[in-house]
C-alpha cells in the first residue's frame, strides 16, 4: 500500500514539474517572439519667450538714507531705459530689500591672542528690475541690445548687476505633442524595416513607453539626462524625445 502511494505522489509531481516546465518554456518562446525598437523624434525651434532681469544696490548707517538713495536711483535707471526706447509698461521694479552688512575686525586681546569681531557696516537696500517679451520679436530685440550696454549706468552712479537672459518656449505641450508622434512613426518604421529584411511579419502592439523630452541649445554636444535636461541660456533650441515600442511576431 505504502508502495502504491509513494508511486502516485512521484507520478503527480513528475506532472507538475512538467507543466512547470512547459510553461516556462512556452513563456520563454513568447518572449522571444517579439521586436523592441527605439525611434527619435526631434525639433529644432526658436524661443518665443525672454526673461532679463538686474538689480543695483546702495549702502548707508541710516535705513533712511538707504531707501532715499535707492529710489533716487530708481528713477535714473527708468530714465536711461527710457532713452533707450522702452515703455514703462515694457519693464518692472521689485520691492526695495532690506539687510544688515557686517564686517569682520580682527584685534589683539590682553591673552595674546588673536579675536574677531563681527562690526555692524550699514544698511544695503536692494532693488531689482525686470524685463519680459512673449511672442514680441520686436520687444525681444530691443532686451538683447540694452541688456549688454548697462556699463553706461556707471557714468550716472549706477551699477547695475546683470543677470543672463533667459529663453523659453510659449507652447511646450505642443511641441511635446508632436515629438511623440514622430517618434512614435519613427519606431513603427524602424520595426516594419527590420521585419520585412527578416521576411517576417510584425503583430500587435504589446507595450510602449516614452523616454525623457529634452531641450537643449542647437548644436549642442550635451549628453541626455535621467531627469531631462531643459536649456534656457539658448535661443535657438532642439528639443528631442525617444519612444520605446515593443511588437509581437507573426
Amino acid at each position: 500500500m505504502n508502495k502504491i502511494s509513494s508511486s502516485i505522489i512521484i507520478g503527480v509531481a513528475v506532472i507538475i514539474t512538467a507543466w512547470i516546465l512547459g510553461s516556462s518554456f512556452k513563456n520563454r518562446n513568447a518572449n522571444l517572439d517579439s521586436i523592441s525598437v527605439i525611434g527619435l523624434g526631434t525639433k529644432d525651434f526658436v524661443s518665443d519667450e525672454i526673461l532679463w532681469s538686474g538689480s543695483f544696490t546702495t549702502t548707508s548707517f541710516d535705513i533712511k538714507e538707504a531707501y532715499n538713495k535707492i529710489v533716487s536711483d530708481q528713477k535714473i535707471v527708468s530714465n536711461f531705459f527710457l532713452s533707450k526706447g522702452f515703455k514703462t509698461s515694457e519693464f518692472s521694479f521689485g520691492a526695495v530689500n532690506f539687510q544688515k552688512k557686517f564686517r569682520e575686525v580682527r584685534s589683539e586681546g590682553t591673552d595674546n591672542q588673536t579675536h574677531y569681531e563681527q562690526v555692524f557696516d550699514g544698511f544695503q537696500a536692494t532693488q531689482t528690475i525686470s524685463f519680459s517679451a512673449k511672442k514680441n520679436p520686436d520687444l525681444m530685440n530691443r532686451i538683447e541690445e540694452v541688456s549688454s550696454k548697462t556699463s553706461e549706468l556707471i557714468n550716472s552712479g549706477v551699477e547695475l548687476s546683470s543677470n543672463s537672459i533667459q529663453y523659453t518656449f510659449s507652447d511646450l505641450p505642443s511641441l511635446k505633442q508632436s515629438l511623440i508622434e514622430k517618434a512614435t512613426k519613427d519606431a513603427n518604421e524602424r520595426a516594419t524595416k527590420i521585419v520585412k529584411t527578416a521576411d517576417g511579419d510584425l503583430g500587435k502592439l504589446k507595450r510602449a513607453s516614452m523616454g525623457v523630452f529634452q531641450i537643449t541649445g542647437q548644436g549642442s554636444t550635451e549628453e541626455d539626462s535621467y531627469g531631462g535636461i531643459n536649456d534656457t541660456y539658448s535661443k535657438n533650441k532642439t528639443a528631442r524625445i525617444t519612444v520605446r515600442l515593443e511588437y509581437e511576431l507573426e
